[in-house]
């Protein structure tokens, strides 16, 4: 099927941002909405693009987007799900950070706590913690992937498998409505669940466009999360299976949310 020019900038926009939405697109291209429905119900049909409740998501779940665009997405709900997150975690604590921009944004708002020991295989979250003084951080050996600057591999789960922490701050590429947390690359995915398997508290940190998302390897099940810490609950469905299992819920918009079976 061939595209018009602007169903094509519409493609280009969704590879670059993850996500179109129907009014920003409208007042890109100086269009009615009904123009921008249609040109979006095509490029679905075509199955280039996922519809989703306001706009349009790539249709692709084999492949992240690259590092540079997934930090320019919801950058303010990730500053907050980030401090969040932070406030949850005591000083004088022993914690995992592993790879993603929302877990980068934890390690931002942790800049002021004292006596953390930080065990990561984020480049990018040890660049940020070694500007406070009072934060050890460990690095984990393995694969450095250049793209994100994560570290990933067999050794890097070994690696992670001589400690027991505290706490483990993890993210997900997407997380489907049943609970199942999803990435892209089985390597850093072997990584994760050992994080996961050796910290007494794990927090799950993801903005709610992860919901809108699909990827191909599963990386564990919300029941294994201690907290869901997030910009809003968007999700029905996913409340229940987190009150289902007793997992806490504190969200940007209103705080803890209860948990009633």
């Amino acid at each position: 099927m061939s595209f018009s020019l602007r169903q094509q900038e519409i493609l280009e926009i969704a590879r670059e941002q993850s996500r179109v939405t129907v009014d920003e697109l409208v007042a890109r291209f100086d269009v009615t909405a009904q123009t921008i429905r249609k040109d979006l119900n095509e490029l679905c049909d075509a199955k280039a693009l996922s519809r989703v409740h306001g706009g349009a998501v790539l249709a692709s779940g084999v492949a992240n987007v690259g590092y540079e665009q997934r930090r320019a997405i919801a950058t303010d709900e990730k500053h907050l799900i980030g401090e969040l997150c932070a406030a949850a975690i005591p000083n004088n604590a022993s914690l995992f950070i592993n790879i993603g921009t929302t877990t980068e944004a934890v390690a931002r708002a942790l800049m002021h706590h004292r006596d953390l020991l930080v065990i990561t295989n984020n480049l990018n979250v040890a660049n940020i913690l070694i500007q406070n003084p009072s934060c050890e951080v460990i690095i984990a050996g393995g694969v450095l992937r250049r793209s994100d600057g994560g570290v990933i591999g067999e050794v890097t789960a070994d690696f992670i498998n001589q400690f027991k922490v505290d706490y483990a701050v993890i993210g997900a590429s997407a997380i489907d409505e049943d609970g199942a947390l999803l990435d892209y690359d089985y390597r850093e995915v072997r990584v994760a669940q050992a994080i996961i398997k050796n910290a007494r508290h794990t927090y799950l940190v993801a903005d709610k466009m992860k919901l809108e998302r699909t990827a191909p390897v599963r990386i564990a099940h919300i029941s294994q999360i201690s907290t869901f810490f997030t910009d809003e609950i968007v999700s029905e469905k996913l409340r229940q299976v987190c009150a289902q299992h007793d997992i806490t819920m504190i969200d940007a918009t209103h705080g803890p949310i209860a948990t009633e079976n």
